[in-house]
């Protein structure tokens, strides 16, 4: 099928929940995405953050094959070979001590937030006063499912809903005496993205992060970290909040873990995860024997390749040209980010909107979000010549679209650029 085919299909067949932009891809490999008149196009996105380690990976290939062949189902009623086997290395990564499976991010969050509300029922049948609030943070992103709605803070992803789960409130990102004023025994919980991603590239201040942890640990109230974008290396080290040195009770994962395959996954401490209890909560495909065999192909060929010390040298080559890219031009207002997790904020929203669409018309994906940031989130196997490609790429297109601006801004006015 073509893509107008398929475009038509979908619009009489599927609900109509994405935008989708008008390309058909049907391959890929390495860095880059191939559609169906056989261009390719240089991929820094990873299906938002997901393909790890590009496409067509050898070792993810043969996971695949390998698994496929010998099991692909069972349920969490009995056992396999592959779930404790990913947990043992995911335990040893995070400095947590257990780990649920499901197979997204919002099914992991929405499993961390309840065990923070069963956790807070034991504390409070051992006499503890504490209660069942949820502290989120301003411009959080946490998924889409009710509870991970209701703890995200644009408007638009939760009042077409409402009433979504309650007992949330809200804090200025990054205030800690915001975040002061609102914790209270009432919570049960603090939610914190340690670099927002969806909110535009923001990471958690130091001090913010540590006095979260304080707060906590003051009442037994649990601290979760939403790693589901900036987890499993894409800060250039395992997880976000290693760069602070800041343990969170509760860590969620999903998108590059099984390098496409859908898995999503909870990491806790043992005091958190007596919380749940057989029953109280579960999942019919997660932890299956394909996502596992997969992600243990993740994480061993990371490991053995050593790709976070590259990660962390070509997020620093990158971020460097971004760096050197705005001293060029005008309408760039700040460069944020960690490892290849980057993004720019451009100081309007039309004009980043035309930046991604130009770079995509040049087999260069990237995506804008909270409207003004191009987003950066490549596959961990990017080398320096594809961050030259799109950075120069770039370049161009702010010089014409700067000069396209000056050319039809009124009298007076300042154009972007």
């Amino acid at each position: 099928m073509k893509l107008a085919s398929i475009q038509a299909a979908e619009s009489k067949l599927l609900l109509h929940t994405y935008e989708r932009n008008p390309y058909l891809f049907v391959g890929g490999h390495d860095v880059y995405l191939r559609d169906e008149n056989g261009n390719d196009f240089l991929d820094l996105l990873s299906g938002i953050g997901v393909s790890a380690l590009g496409y067509a990976h050898p070792a993810i290939e043969a996971a695949i094959l390998d698994q496929s062949k010998r099991l692909l189902h069972t349920s969490n009623l009995f056992y396999h070979e592959g779930t404790a086997n990913l947990a043992l290395r995911l335990t040893e990564i995070s400095g947590l001590d257990r780990v649920f499976f499901c197979n997204s991010g919002t099914e992991a969050w929405e499993a961390a937030l309840k065990l923070a509300r069963s956790h807070a029922r034991l504390l409070r049948e051992k006499g503890r006063k504490i209660g069942t609030k949820f502290l989120a943070m301003e411009h959080s992103f946490h998924g889409r499912t009710m509870g991970s709605v209701a703890t995200t803070h644009k408007e638009k992803y939760r009042e077409p809903f409402a009433p979504v789960m309650p007992d949330v409130e809200f804090v200025r990102f990054n205030d800690v005496d915001d975040l002061r004023a609102k914790f209270s025994n009432d919570v049960c919980g603090i939610c914190i993205e340690p670099l927002q991603g969806e909110g535009g590239i923001h990471p958690v201040s130091k001090e913010f992060f540590a006095t979260a942890r304080e707060l906590c640990d003051s009442t037994g109230a649990l601290l979760l970290a939403d790693e589901i974008q900036s987890g499993l290396g894409r800060t250039g080290k395992w997880f976000a909040y290693q760069h602070y040195g800041i343990l969170p009770d509760i860590t969620t994962l999903a998108k590059p873990i099984a390098g496409g395959i859908p898995m999503g996954a909870m990491l806790c401490t043992d005091e958190a995860a007596l919380g749940f209890t057989p029953g109280q909560h579960g999942t019919t495909f997660g932890g299956g024997p394909l996502a596992c065999a997969v992600a243990i192909a993740v994480l061993d060929t990371m490991q053995r390749e050593n790709t976070l010390a590259h990660i962390q040298a070509t997020g620093e080559f990158f971020k460097s040209k971004l760096q050197e890219l705005a001293t060029r031009h005008d309408c760039i207002v700040d460069v944020r980010g960690t490892g290849l997790m980057l993004g720019i904020e451009i100081n309007s929203a039309e004009l980043a909107k035309q930046a991604a669409a130009q770079m995509m018309e040049r087999r260069i994906i990237i995506n804008r979000t909270s409207e003004t940031v191009l987003r950066f989130l490549p596959p961990y196997i990017l080398e320096r010549k594809h961050v030259e490609i799109a950075v120069n790429a770039l370049d161009e297109i702010l010089k014409d679209l700067a000069a396209a601006y000056a050319g039809t801004a009124p009298a007076g006015e300042k154009a972007h650029g």
